[in-house]
C-alpha cells in the first residue's frame, strides 16, 4: 500500500512538472484518433446510404427499363423471390423559380408495395383522395428547394403544363443522388400519370428484382437481357446505385486514413522517443525508488501507467471529439461503434506498446550506486569529423558532436520528424492537384464552360443563340444515351459530343482522340469494367441499335466513377443524335460564365436551359480544410518530438554547459552549441521527410485516380517555391522552438564547483 502511495505521488510531481509536455502529448495523441474516427467513419458512410435505404426500403438488387410493359414472368427467373412493377413512367421537365430539369414521373399505387417502396420522411404517400398530389425523391427535392405542399409545375413532352402539389418527400434505393444521377425521379398515381401523359408510345417501363443472394445480380441481369432481347433499353444493378451514393467521401476518407495512419506512426515513435527521454532523465529517481525497494516490475509499471496514462487520456478525447463531429454531421446512426472501438482499442495498444518499451529499460534501471550519471562516449561522428576539417566555429563543431550522442534518440527523433514532414508534403500535393484543378479546368474535361439545352426552342436555333454571343469560342452539339455493356448485363454511359472531324478536346492521356466514324476515347473506370485496353474493339447497344467502336484512347473522367464512352455525334445512329440533347460551350479566355449566361437568357427570352459546368475542385473544397487540420495535428506531433530532444540534450550536456562557460564560451555560443544539435536532425528530419514525400505523392494521387475510376494522369507535385517554402517554415519553426530552452540553459548561472 505504501508502495502504491508513494508510486502515485511521485506520477503526480512530475506530471505537474512537465504539463506543457503532457498537454502537447495528450493533444497528438487525439488529434489522431479523431482523424481516424473521421476517416473511417466517411469511408463506411460511402456505402451506408445505400445500406440503410437498400434495408430500410426492402430494395430491389436489379432494376430493368423496357419500351413496354414485360410479357414474361420475371418472377420466375431462377434466383428472383419477388419483383417490384412493372411501373409505367414519362419523362417531363419540372419549371420551379425560373429553373428547368428533367424528369422522370412514375405511376405507383396508393398502397406501398412490398419490394421497393420509397420510405416516406416528410409528409405522407400517395393518396386517391388528392389525384394531384406528387411525392418527390429527396435529392431531386432538396436541388429545387421544395417542401411539402410546394406546387410542382411540369412540362409534358406535347407542352402542355400541369401543377401538382407535393404530398411527400421520399428516400429511395434505387438510383443515385441528384444531380450526379439524371433525370430527377417523382411518383404520381397511376390515374395521373395517365392524364399528364396519355401516349403510351412516350413511356417506358420500370421493372425491380429482388434476389435470393445479391452477388448473383450479374448472372440474373444476363438471364434478364436474353428474355427481353431488343425490348431492353438499360438495366441497373445494386452496385452501380451504390457506386453513385458514394458522391466524395470515398476520396476524402481515404485521404484521413491516410493522414490518420501515418500520423499514428509518427505519434508512437514521439510517445517512445518522450517515454525514453523521460525515463533518462529520471534515472536518478528511478535508482532511488529501486534503493527504496521497488522492484524492476513495480519500476515498470509505473513508468507505464504514467506515460501510458498520457496516451490513453488522448485516445479518450481523440474519440469522444471524432465521434461527436460525425454525429454532428451524419448523424448519430451513421457512425457505426464498430469501426470506432476498433480504432479506438487500436491506437491503445499502439499508445501502451509505443511506452511499454522505455518503461520496460527503466525498469532496469540499478540502484544508486551504479546509476550512470554521464551520456555514453565514444568516437565523433563523420559530420562532426567534418565540421572540425572545415574549421567550423567552436560552438558549431560542439553541437554537431552533440546532435549523435545517443543514436537511438537521435533516430527516433529523425523519423519522428520525417513522417510528418512527408505527410505535409503529401498534402500540399493534393493542394497543388485541386488548384490544377481550378487553374485548367480542360484537363478534367471541362473545356466547356456552359451547357445549353435547347428548352422551348428548337435544337437549331438554340445553336444559333449560342454561336452569336460574342464571348463564345465554340459550340459543340451533345447527346448522352445508356447503352447495354456486353457480357455484363449493365448499362453505362455514352457521351456524344462533337464530330468526329471536329472532336471535343477530351483531356486524353493515353493514346489519341477519336477522328473517325466508329472511334472512341474512355474513361478508366469503363476500360476496368469491360476488361478493355486501347485499340480494343466493343459492341454496346444503345436502343436496341448495335454501337461497334474501337477504343483510341484513355481519357480522365471525373463523372460516374469513369464508366463513361465518349463518341463523335455521327458514330450514334439518327435517332440517337438528331436533334442533339444539348450545346457544349467553350468560352473565350477571360469571358465570364455568369455574364454569359445572362446574356443568352436574355437573347432567348429565358427560353433556354443554361447550366454553368461544376469543377471537381468545387466538390471537392472540403479536402482543403482537412488539409489544414492534418498539418496543425502533424505540426504538433514534431514539436513533441522536438521538445523530447531538446530536454534529452539538455540533460546529457548539462555539465558540459557548465565547463564552457567556465572555459569562457559566451551565452550565446552555448547556445548555438544547444541549437545545432537539436537543428540537425531537424535539418535531417524535414530534408528526408519532403524528398520522400515529393517522390510519392504524384504516383499515390494518380492511383487514387486508377482505383476510382477517374484514371491516372492527374496528380500534381507541390511547387519548388511552396515546397522550398514549407521546408524553410519546418525548420525556421523547429529552430525557433529549440531556441527557447536553448537560451534558459545558456543564461544559467555556472555552479561554484564548475568554477
Amino acid at each position: 500500500m505504501s508502495t502504491t502511495l508513494a508510486g502515485s505521488r511521485w506520477i503526480r510531481a512530475d506530471l505537474r512538472a512537465r504539463k506543457g509536455q503532457t498537454a502537447l502529448t495528450v493533444l497528438v495523441v487525439a488529434g489522431i484518433v479523431a482523424a481516424l474516427i473521421t476517416g473511417a467513419t466517411l469511408l463506411e458512410d460511402s456505402t451506408n446510404p445505400w445500406r440503410s435505404l437498400f434495408a430500410q426500403t426492402e430494395g430491389a438488387h436489379v432494376w430493368l427499363y423496357t419500351d413496354e410493359s414485360p410479357q414474361v414472368d420475371l418472377g420466375a427467373i431462377d434466383g428472383v423471390t419477388r419483383t417490384a412493377g412493372p411501373y409505367r413512367a414519362a419523362p417531363v421537365t419540372v419549371a420551379q423559380d425560373g429553373k428547368k430539369e428533367p424528369a422522370a414521373l412514375r405511376a405507383m399505387p396508393a398502397e406501398p408495395q412490398a419490394v421497393a417502396h420509397p420510405m416516406v420522411s416528410d409528409g405522407r404517400w400517395l393518396d386517391a383522395a388528392q389525384p394531384d398530389g406528387v411525392v418527390v425523391e429527396r435529392s431531386f427535392a432538396t436541388s429545387l428547394r421544395l417542401g411539402v405542399g410546394a406546387p410542382f409545375t411540369i412540362i409534358a413532352l406535347s407542352g402542355e403544363r400541369h401543377t401538382l402539389y407535393v404530398r411527400g418527400i421520399a428516400d429511395s434505393a434505387e438510383q443515385g443522388f441528384y444531380p450526379e444521377w439524371t433525370p430527377g425521379l417523382a411518383y404520381v398515381l397511376p390515374g395521373t400519370l395517365d392524364r399528364i401523359e396519355p401516349m403510351l408510345g412516350r413511356s417506358e417501363w420500370v421493372t425491380g428484382l429482388r434476389l435470393a443472394d445479391q452477388e448473383a445480380s450479374q448472372v440474373v441481369s444476363q438471364r434478364v437481357v436474353v428474355m427481353l432481347e431488343d425490348k431492353l433499353q438499360r438495366v441497373y444493378t445494386w452496385r452501380e446505385v451504390r457506386a453513385a451514393m458514394e458522391l466524395d467521401n470515398r476520396l476524402l476518407g481515404t485521404l484521413l486514413a491516410l493522414f490518420g495512419v501515418a500520423g499514428l506512426v509518427a505519434a508512437a515513435f514521439a510517445l517512445a522517443n518522450a517515454a525514453g527521454g523521460r525515463v533518462l532523465g529520471q534515472q536518478r529517481d528511478l535508482a532511488t525508488l529501486k534503493s527504496m525497494g521497488f522492484t524492476k516490475g513495480q519500476v515498470a509499471l509505473l513508468l507505464l501507467v504514467e506515460h501510458g496514462a498520457l496516451g490513453l487520456v488522448g485516445v479518450a478525447i481523440g474519440g469522444v471529439a471524432g465521434w461527436g463531429v460525425m454525429a454532428a454531421v451524419l448523424g448519430a446512426s451513421s457512425v457505426a461503434p464498430g469501426p470506432v472501438l476498433a480504432i479506438v482499442a487500436g491506437t491503445a495498444l499502439v499508445v501502451l506498446a509505443a511506452v511499454g518499451v522505455p518503461a520496460w529499460r527503466g525498469g532496469r534501471t540499478p540502484p544508486i550506486p551504479d546509476a550512470p550519471v554521464s551520456p555514453p562516449h565514444g568516437r565523433l561522428s563523420r559530420l562532426a569529423r567534418l565540421a572540425l576539417l572545415v574549421r567550423l566555429p567552436p560552438a558549431l563543431i560542439l553541437g554537431t558532436r552533440d546532435a549523435f550522442t545517443r543514436r537511438m534518440p537521435a533516430f527516433l527523433t529523425a523519423f519522428g520528424l520525417a513522417v510528418p514532414m512527408m505527410m505535409i508534403t503529401i498534402g500540399l500535393g493534393v493542394w497543388a492537384t485541386l488548384d490544377n484543378f481550378r487553374a485548367h479546368p480542360e484537363q478534367v474535361g471541362q473545356h466547356a464552360g456552359l451547357y445549353v439545352r435547347p428548352g422551348k426552342l428548337e435544337a437549331a436555333a438554340a445553336q444559333r443563340i449560342a454561336e452569336q454571343d460574342k464571348d463564345v469560342a465554340e459550340v459543340y452539339p451533345g447527346t448522352d444515351v445508356n447503352a447495354l455493356a456486353p457480357g455484363q448485363a449493365r448499362s453505362v454511359r455514352v457521351r456524344a459530343l462533337g464530330s468526329s472531324t471536329d472532336p471535343y478536346p477530351f483531356p486524353v492521356v493515353e493514346g489519341r482522340i477519336y477522328g473517325r466514324q466508329g472511334e472512341a476515347v474512355a474513361g478508366q473506370g469503363l476500360l476496368n469494367l469491360l476488361g478493355l485496353k486501347i485499340g480494343d474493339r466493343v459492341r454496346l447497344t444503345v436502343g436496341g441499335t448495335p454501337l461497334i467502336v474501337r477504343i483510341v484512347g484513355r481519357t480522365v473522367e471525373p463523372d460516374l466513377d469513369g464508366e463513361v464512352l465518349s463518341v463523335g455525334l455521327d458514330s450514334l445512329a439518327a435517332k440517337d443524335a438528331v436533334p442533339p440533347e444539348f450545346y457544349a460551350l467553350a468560352l473565350k479566355p477571360g469571358a465570364d460564365q455568369a455574364e454569359v449566361r445572362g446574356r443568352l437568357l436574355t437573347q432567348s427570352a429565358e427560353s433556354l436551359e443554361v447550366q454553368a459546368a461544376v469543377n471537381p475542385a468545387d466538390r471537392l473544397a472540403i479536402i482543403r480544410v482537412v488539409i489544414v487540420a492534418m498539418i496543425a495535428v502533424l505540426t504538433l506531433i514534431g514539436l513533441a518530438n522536438l521538445l523530447t530532444a531538446s530536454a534529452l540534450g539538455l540533460r546529457d550536456h548539462a555539465f558540459d554547459l557548465a565547463v564552457l562557460k567556465a572555459m569562457g564560451l559566451t551565452p550565446r555560443q552555448v547556445m548555438a552549441t544547444l541549437v545545432t544539435g537539436t537543428g540537425l536532425l531537424v535539418v535531417l528530419g524535414v530534408g528526408v521527410g519532403a524528398a520522400a514525400g515529393v517522390s510519392i505523392v504524384t504516383g499515390l494521387i494518380d492511383l487514387q485516380g486508377h482505383t476510382s475510376g477517374v484514371g491516372a494522369g492527374i496528380g500534381r507535385a507541390p511547387s519548388a517555391v511552396t515546397l522550398a517554402t514549407a521546408v524553410v517554415i519546418a525548420v525556421g519553426t523547429a529552430l525557433a522552438v529549440a531556441l527557447i530552452p536553448a537560451r534558459r540553459a545558456a543564461r544559467a548561472q555556472v555552479p561554484v564547483t564548475s568554477r
